[in-house]
């Protein structure tokens, strides 16, 4: 644990003012001042992160602060939070909205990509700032907040549209938001008749695991049938106050899930990824997507090559339980939606056999029926 930060603040960890989740919100570390004083910068690294904050905003909460060795520049937690030189560096693959969501809303807060489900976008805030975010464009606008008439005209939308049957409300991170907020906007989406589960999208286990609260909690069971996808990218995020705050969710009745972004430097090989989908398995969190690193600007240095994923993949399969396998996916640019990137089992078909390879390379044969078999 890094005891920087706690000298930086004043505290002890056993100071109730630590599990206090608005007060790990309105002291999220958002200057270089205050960096420098909890992990080690040089001049120059100092210098760098300014010129970062002129193009994307840091904040960082102490609680995860906490978890960043402040003297590794190569921490797995450091990197995801830590602005680099590299964001400055934009690649001509990369855009502001790589997966063209403003061309998928049909009002400012909704993105409507499938046919049966949509994307609320209820904030702009987080609990912390990842610096690969796909919505680096709007996220971090800390003087955003989401309007009574556009949540009229989300909900709206979703009533006009009965081929909705699923709405994840994210953002920004909706767990950010007071309860009552929170709750005035699950409860218009829960009346739609035609909304059959809810989902909600959040970092918030990861980046402030005290939020998760009894209150909380509480006020989530009464919208059931209600599922949450986690974000953890690395086992070392997973400490006992995230655990904490998974089973607690989990207790709720509320299917919790995880997704997460293969990122270079942090979890791109075979063993940092089994590690953790391991001990979320272990959580009793259900490893959803592994996403190819989306081609958002100043993120060029997070992306691996696809190959790395298809080998990760290759090397979880059959060496650890499938429900401890994620799906990988590429959110294919230009609004082209997930697209599932697995290792080649399947060599050959046809109305005779299946040709295919187990998880050690071995051929196997499986005849298709025969011709009476299907009559």
């Amino acid at each position: 644990m890094n005891d920087r930060v706690f000298k930086h603040f004043a505290l002890s960890s056993d100071d109730p003012r630590w599990s206090d989740w608005k007060w790990q919100y309105a002291h999220r570390i958002t200057d270089v001042k205050t960096l420098s004083d909890t992990i080690t910068l040089s001049d120059a690294e100092e210098r760098a992160i300014e010129r970062c904050l002129d193009d994307f905003r840091m904040a960082i909460t102490p609680y995860f602060a906490s978890l960043i060795n402040p003297d590794d520049p190569t921490c797995p937690i450091r990197q995801q939070v830590v602005p680099s030189i590299s964001e400055t560096d934009y690649s001509p693959d990369e855009s502001d909205d790589p997966l063209d969501e403003e061309a998928h809303s049909p009002t400012e807060s909704l993105v409507h990509r499938y046919p049966d489900r949509v994307l609320f976008l209820v904030t702009r805030h987080c609990a912390s700032y990842c610096r690969f975010c796909i919505r680096k464009r709007h996220v971090g606008e800390e003087d955003f907040v989401i309007s009574p008439t556009e949540i009229d005209r989300a909900i709206k939308y979703i009533r006009e549209h009965s081929e909705i049957r699923d709405v994840l409300i994210s953002g920004g991170d909706p767990l950010t938001l007071v309860d009552d907020d929170l709750e005035n906007i699950i409860a218009r989406v829960r009346a739609i008749n035609h909304v059959e589960i809810i989902r909600i999208g959040t970092r918030v286990p990861a980046f402030l695991p005290m939020r998760i609260d009894d209150k909380l909690l509480t006020m989530l069971r009464k919208y059931h049938p209600l599922y949450i996808n986690a974000h953890f990218n690395h086992v070392a995020e997973l400490t006992a106050e995230a655990r904490r705050a998974c089973t607690a969710i989990v207790d709720a009745g509320i299917p919790l899930g995880n997704q997460s972004v293969l990122l270079r430097g942090v979890n791109d090989n075979s063993t940092t990824m089994r590690e953790l989908m391991l001990k979320l398995v272990q959580t009793r969190v259900r490893p959803y997507y592994l996403y190819q690193c989306d081609l958002c600007k100043g993120c060029s240095h997070f992306r691996t090559t696809v190959q790395t994923g298809i080998e990760i993949i290759r090397n979880l399969t059959g060496n650890i339980s499938g429900l401890a396998v994620p799906q990988y996916v590429i959110d294919a640019p230009q609004g082209g939606g997930k697209i599932p990137i697995n290792p080649e089992y399947l060599l050959s078909i046809d109305d005779q056999q299946v040709e295919m390879l187990n998880f050690e390379g071995q051929l196997y044969h499986y005849p298709q029926p025969t011709s009476a078999g299907l009559a």
